[in-house]
């Protein structure tokens, strides 16, 4: 059977055919086929849009939109011959389009380019799979809210730089997570607020001379405002950009969760059993379960962060409009989002199916010295000043560490000795409870501030339930 001819977008200018290794690397076809329901999806608006203006007639139309009705059945079928001499997409799209209905094919790029195009290509997709990310997001924050409120009463240590601190409730601990994640969504959301610009009609650079209305495809499309711009629109990928920073830190939020779920499932903290579905063994040591899917998270956190430099790179000295070095800027993309969709569905289970050893977390706040701060806020309540009653706290802690024992197990007498103004009621202040319930602050850990914030997360998350 013979080679179907080669079908270029361009070919009447050139008198030499493409170099074998130029057509390779000038091919896109091999990640940006992805695009295919997007680019069937704005070519049947475009097509539309000619038809009603009058550029094409209706009968060319009809045929356009049945044809790339059937294009698109049979890509999902998998029956599309990717060539790597078509190049992209939107090629393939148009030729197989012309096999199946000849010439009216032709009258499909009418008023507009591929610059155009893959702008808006690339700019639905984004829309899209935004859409998929949020929803992630949900599943992922109502697994740390399922978490805590299966753990509302257990108490922990809180940290800073890695060190004991103040006790906290576990679930205050995953509720920072879900802040965290309402920063997320609040990012994506404004971002793909910002990504949803129709740029199909800016044509190459500088517009068209048919008469189009861009208004009408944007509203087909789901798009929210046109280009204002014709340069801008063909060169701009500030939304691709913004949508990568925005995965890059939902990766790193993941990162820092991961983080402390590899320590907490460690034998030298012991606070969590990760389920064996999301760990792995040893080739050599039978007795080992490894956290690999939380280091796996972490450790992807890397890869997507130079997607993100990867295209800023590619877009710092771009000169106005369109160049090449776009092709660039859809396997970062297509990368980083499908790394971090994979990451959320993997932490969202991997957190519902976590056992916490609530008595390790319990033993592990009443070690360090956690109660440092209660003493000193005591002696404050008591009108001493704070600079002195911090010193005061901290010789408690010195006498304490040097006799090993624990602030509660000092007797009266030494306390008095510090500090006149300490009572017997001191031991009831030096309680993990009692300190984590003090914490009535806006914000704070309390177990009141906690049971409410759990309530407000469940009617943000669940908002059928009510």
């Amino acid at each position: 059977m013979a080679d179907k001819p080669e079908y270029k977008l361009w070919g009447g200018r050139f008198a030499e055919p493409t170099d074998a290794l130029m057509q390779r690397i000038n091919a896109s076809i091999g990640f940006d086929r992805r695009l295919w329901v997007q680019d069937i999806r704005a070519s049947k608006a475009h097509a539309a849009m000619l038809a009603r203006q009058g550029v094409i007639s209706s009968e060319d139309a009809k045929a356009i939109l049945e044809g790339l009705r059937r294009v698109g059945e049979e890509i999902a079928a998998g029956g599309m011959e990717w060539r790597e001499s078509l190049e992209d997409i939107h090629t393939h799209v148009e030729a197989r389009l012309k096999e199946l209905i000849g010439e009216p094919a032709g009258r499909l790029h009418t008023a507009r380019s591929r610059n155009d195009q893959v702008a808006t290509d690339l700019r639905l997709w984004i829309l899209d799979t935004g859409r998929e990310l949020d929803q992630a997001l949900v599943e992922y924050q109502r697994a740390l809210v399922n978490l805590a409120e299966r753990h509302r009463a257990a108490i922990m240590p809180g940290y800073t730089h890695l060190q004991r601190a103040q006790p906290v409730l576990f679930a205050h601990h995953m509720l920072a997570y879900v802040e965290m994640a309402w920063r997320d969504r609040g990012r994506l959301a404004d971002c793909l607020a910002r990504a949803s610009v129709l740029p199909l009609g800016a044509a190459a650079l500088a517009g068209t001379t048919f008469d189009i209305d861009p208004a009408s495809v944007a509203a087909d499309l789901g798009f929210k405002n046109i280009f204002a711009n014709s340069l801008d629109a063909v060169s701009d990928r500030d939304f691709a950009a913004e949508f990568l920073f925005t995965l890059a830190l939902i990766q790193t939020h993941l990162s820092r969760l991961a983080e402390e779920l590899v320590l907490w499932s460690s034998q030298e903290f012991g606070f969590v059993a990760l389920s064996d579905a999301f760990s792995t063994g040893s080739s050599i040591m039978p007795q080992k379960k490894n956290p690999d899917a939380a280091e796996l998270i972490r450790g992807k956190t890397g890869r997507v962060m130079g997607d993100l430099v990867s295209l800023l790179t590619v877009l710092k000295g771009l000169p106005l409009a369109y160049n090449k070095d776009l092709q660039e800027d859809k396997e970062p993309v297509f990368d980083a989002a499908g790394t971090v969709l994979d990451c959320l569905r993997v932490m969202a289970p991997m957190l519902l199916n976590v056992t916490v050893r609530e008595d390790s977390l319990r033993r592990a706040a009443q070690g360090g010295f956690l109660n440092a701060t209660e003493l000193a806020d005591y002696l404050a309540a008591r009108g001493v000043p704070f600079r002195q009653a911090h010193e005061i706290a901290g010789r408690a802690v010195r006498l304490a560490e040097s006799t090993g024992r624990g602030l509660e197990q000092l007797g009266l007498d030494e306390y008095k000795n510090l500090d006149s103004v300490i009572e017997q009621d001191v031991f009831e202040v030096l309680d993990p409870s009692h300190a984590v319930n003090r914490r009535v602050s806006p914000g704070g850990t309390a177990s009141r501030n906690v049971e409410a914030a759990l309530m407000e997360a469940r009617k943000r998350l669940w908002p059928e339930s009510d």
